[in-house]
């Protein structure tokens, strides 16, 4: 892809000018991330510009500021413009002038007020002004811009350990939570929504199924003031609106928050990657709250607090998908008892479980939950599917996984398939899907997946643990004995174990005659 390379061209630009300015990550993280915006805000407003001409013109009537604003554009005064900007002499404190634009930025558009930053004194002139030459050439059509801040966000997460972490979900997860509620359009609610990647790859998706992404309205809670201002910013160069807040979601009810939706039955989607185990919520403050609806947990964990906000904050016919610890599936007493009401309800949907070294700061395997309420309805209220994609991934290096797009189709199109929906294929998984078994429908496959009836689920103890159901691959029978083949193979550890040694022995005299030589 021309954009990812982009993205890591400039990376590496960016980490070399990084060296030189001794700040940590996140010191360098917002000004860097803030001229990626500024740059996109420029392209956006200079195409309109041309399109409907400046502020001030027009024979018939005269142009405006909301103009611009009425075309998605974010507004910028002119000495805030990415022209004016590059074009200040050396010299001059660039610095300020960057924190003087961002605040004028914020003061004509108002979904970005608090939002910018405006710590670019922090970082030397030189660096400042080599970045700016960095980004200026870049011309791309498309999403080009969004696609360079998510990969920072990225980035700037593996560079930040788990506080990164915290406020970034990988590309690749996201993608196929997305893929399998499917948001074609509606409101989507992410209570614990860090960067606002949920959001973005919502509405990839529902531009690539033909659907009209104008159709999707995205809410948010986030209880850190920097990612609030991250995820505006990167809901902003991808030219989306959102109604995003600072706020605790064990606390802040979202019924408060944003009263007209609940007014009108609450959200269509529901997506989050909320932290795992947390310990400590005060549940005297959440006792005859109806968001939690099956009873709060009595174990110093919020897991199934989380589980119930998330089905709570569901329409009659909504769909969710979140990243849950893999510990949830089996956890005992209060939470059993919790899980098994969600699913006698038939809200359960998909259960999946994914591999370790998918996140760039938890090495842990993970799982992944999937509700739908209008599940109860159909006739596969009863049932459940698991998904086991632990062996499916691609190694981005030795420390690191993702799912590649084929991937996240195929294993989407397995729930599909299930559903009775139409497939994707646009990825290439139509022959991976007929190679394991799929070319005629849904069923199941020993180690990949397995539809559980509720009588199956809850003769497992009311487990959702995709392992207790999808059990081992099958393995292909290749006619050899395994008496033979394990001495088979002992004799060729033998063999290269003395080629080895030789290989060092000749090393060892090719070293002795170089240093012969040098004496």
């Amino acid at each position: 892809m021309v954009d990812n390379e982009v993205s890591k061209r400039l990376w590496h630009v960016a980490n070399k000018l990084w060296a030189d300015t001794g700040l940590k990550p996140h010191q360098f993280s917002a000004p860097v991330l803030g001229l990626i915006f500024l740059r996109y805000a420029e392209r956006t407003f200079a195409a309109i510009e041309s399109d409907i001409g400046p502020v001030g013109s027009g024979s018939r009537r005269i142009v405006t500021k909301n103009d611009y604003i009425a075309r998605k554009a974010i507004f910028l005064p002119e000495h805030a413009r990415w022209g004016y900007l590059q074009e200040l002499p050396e010299n001059e404190n660039i610095g300020k002038k960057l924190n003087e634009a961002m605040t004028s930025i914020e003061q004509e558009n108002d979904s970005l007020s608090g939002a910018l930053p405006k710590t670019f004194t922090d970082i030397p002139n030189s660096v400042l002004v080599e970045l700016m030459r960095t980004l200026a050439p870049i011309a791309l059509t498309g999403d080009a811009f969004g696609k360079i801040y998510e990969y920072f966000l990225g980035e700037f997460a593996l560079a930040e350990g788990q506080k990164g972490g915290v406020f970034y979900t990988p590309e690749s997860i996201v993608d196929l939570i997305v893929e399998i509620i499917e948001p074609f359009s509606g409101r989507i609610f992410d209570p614990a929504c860090g960067s606002g990647g949920m959001f973005v790859h919502s509405a990839e998706f529902a531009a690539r199924a033909k659907a009209d992404a104008s159709g999707l309205s995205v809410y948010g809670i986030e209880k850190d003031s920097v990612t609030v201002n991250l995820n505006k910013m990167n809901l902003a160069v991808h030219g989306l609106d959102g109604d995003v807040r600072e706020a605790n979601s064990y606390y802040d009810r979202h019924t408060d928050l944003f009263p007209h939706v609940a007014a009108e039955g609450g959200f269509d989607y529901v997506m989050a990657n909320p932290p795992f185990n947390v310990s400590n919520v005060d549940k005297e403050r959440l006792e005859k709250d109806r968001r939690f609806p099956f009873g709060l947990p009595s174990t110093n964990n919020a897991n199934y607090l989380w589980i119930q906000l998330f089905y709570s904050a569901l329409n009659e016919t909504g769909r969710a998908g979140f990243v849950m610890a893999n510990s949830a599936g089996d956890a005992r007493s209060s939470e059993a008892t919790i899980r098994q009401k969600l699913i006698e309800h038939g809200a359960v949907d998909v259960i999946c479980s994914v591999g370790p070294n998918m996140f760039y700061t938890v090495t842990l395997p993970c799982t992944l939950w999937f509700l739908d309420r209008g599940k109860a309805k159909t006739d596969r209220a009863d049932q459940v599917l698991f998904l086991d994609a632990r062996r499916i991934f691609e190694q981005v290096d030795r420390a690191h996984r993702r799912f590649t797009g084929q991937q996240i189709e195929f294993l989407a199109n397995i729930v599909r398939l299930w559903r009775g929906e139409e497939l994707f294929l646009d990825q290439g998984s139509k022959e991976a899907l007929e190679e394991q078994g799929f070319g005629e429908g849904y069923a199941d496959v020993a180690g990949l997946c397995k539809v559980a009836t509720r009588a199956e689920i809850e003769a497992q103890g009311w487990s959702l643990n995709p392992g207790r159901y999808v059990g081992a691959a099958t393995v292909e029978d290749d006619g050899i004995d395994f008496t033979t083949r394990m001495g088979e193979l002992a004799e060729e550890f033998v063999a290269l174990t003395a080629e080895g040694r030789a290989l060092e022995d000749q090393v060892s005299l090719d070293t002795a005659q170089v240093l012969s030589l040098a004496q």
